[in-house]
């Protein structure tokens, strides 16, 4: 993909093939019309695009990045049919009404890959999209996966497990708002980017701290403390990585380079932060049958009201 590859297309292949149906299982909520058949097949749409990360620019990777870019627009396009049925469709009986903060991080992990998938195709396309060097084009992808999808996800199952408290509410809404400003920052300047990065950080760090709750108070085995405990204390180490680099762009400060980046802050967040914590999800969720009565993790919700 770039001179980045060796860290870039092994991770962003994890990101479209692992991490993005495992997340799509936890979401559980409102069902849209095509959801349950996108998800259960959503290994099968990404797979051109996890195979056009390992072509050389060209038209067939670009064909294949494209088909790739339709799934994750066919994705984001359940984030507003969602939200319609959250507005207007009551929760199912004994079920509690997920925080609306909860909500605006879940839709912004359907969109976030969709942003992905459009840089995707224009990396592969050797085409500068809006002005955008390759190389910033090509971190695009994995910063949506990762940071857009993975991270927002993951606020917003710890937002509907802390029932909306003030820190999980910090969390569900700065994670979507840091993603958001960081993209606006790539069309402004550096010093916008910086404050998307401030404000990301603060949001990383309220799930890194309701992380470290949720493996005190839920997680009874010690694998999932364990992956629990992980997550939270990488996401620490990530964040401060990304505040210094996005600091030093902004006021010429020494920093990291993009391949350093890529290999500490990059490599941490997907496989440190969002795999270690989207496993521990879902085994919270697996053993939801044998919760304490009484717990607030989405997990423990009638299973009716779980995804299949």
């Amino acid at each position: 993909m770039t001179t980045l590859s060796a860290f870039v297309v092994p991770v962003v292949t994890v990101g479209m093939l692992w991490v993005v149906p495992t997340g799509l299982g936890l979401v559980g909520g409102p069902r849209p019309p095509g959801w349950d058949r996108l998800r259960r097949a959503w290994p099968l749409l990404a797979l051109p695009g996890a195979v056009s990360l390992w072509l050389p620019r060209s038209g067939t990777a670009t064909a294949l990045a494209a088909c790739y870019a339709l799934a994750t627009l066919a994705l984001a396009l359940q984030a507003p049919a969602r939200l319609v049925l959250t507005l207007f469709r009551p929760p199912a009986e004994g079920a509690p009404a997920p925080p609306r903060s909860a909500e605006v991080a879940v839709l912004t992990a359907l969109v976030s890959p969709s942003v992905a998938g459009v840089a995707l195709v224009a990396e592969r396309a050797s085409y500068p999209l809006f002005g955008f060097e390759l190389d910033l084009l090509a971190l695009t992808v994995p910063h949506f996966h990762f940071a857009g999808f993975a991270a927002a996800l993951v606020a917003g199952l710890l937002c509907r497990a802390s029932a909306g408290g003030p820190l999980a509410r910090t969390a569900a809404l700065s994670v979507p708002a840091g993603t958001l400003l960081v993209l606006a920052g790539y069309f402004v300047d550096d010093w916008a980017e910086l404050a998307g990065a401030v404000v990301l950080t603060a949001g990383m760090a309220a799930v890194s701290v309701l992380t470290l709750r949720e493996r005190r108070g839920l997680a009874g085995d010690p694998a999932t403390r364990a992956l629990l405990g992980v997550s939270a204390l990488v996401l620490a180490v990530t964040m401060a990585l990304a505040l210094w680099w996005a600091l030093g762009e902004a006021t010429g400060l020494p920093h990291p380079t993009l391949t350093w980046m890529a290999a500490t802050h990059g490599l941490g967040n997907a496989l440190g932060f969002a795999v270690c914590a989207l496993l521990a999800h879902r085994r919270l969720r697996a053993a939801a049958p044998a919760a304490p009565t009484g717990s607030r993790h989405p997990a423990t919700l009638p299973r009716t009201e779980l995804p299949a």
